[in-house]
């Protein structure tokens, strides 16, 4: 499972508001029976394609993998 957070665009690609999302959604899977540590978290915007293919200069502040 990987969980991609779209459009992060919307809030300025905002770390902050990533982080957030990403601790209540990791909240919402370990509740499902994922262990939130082994899932992906991927911030993108799908309409600039933002970490689609290649790292975005828009979020120097993520080190992780792109979606593709």
């Amino acid at each position: 499972m990987i969980v991609c957070v779209n459009k992060i665009d919307a809030c300025g690609y905002s770390e902050e508001r990533y982080t957030e999302i990403v601790g209540e959604t990791g909240k919402f899977l370990k509740k499902i029976g994922y262990n939130p540590t082994n899932v992906p978290f991927i911030p993108i915007s799908g309409f600039h394609g933002d970490n689609m293919m290649e790292k975005s200069a828009n979020m120097t502040w993520y080190k992780g993998k792109t979606l593709y």
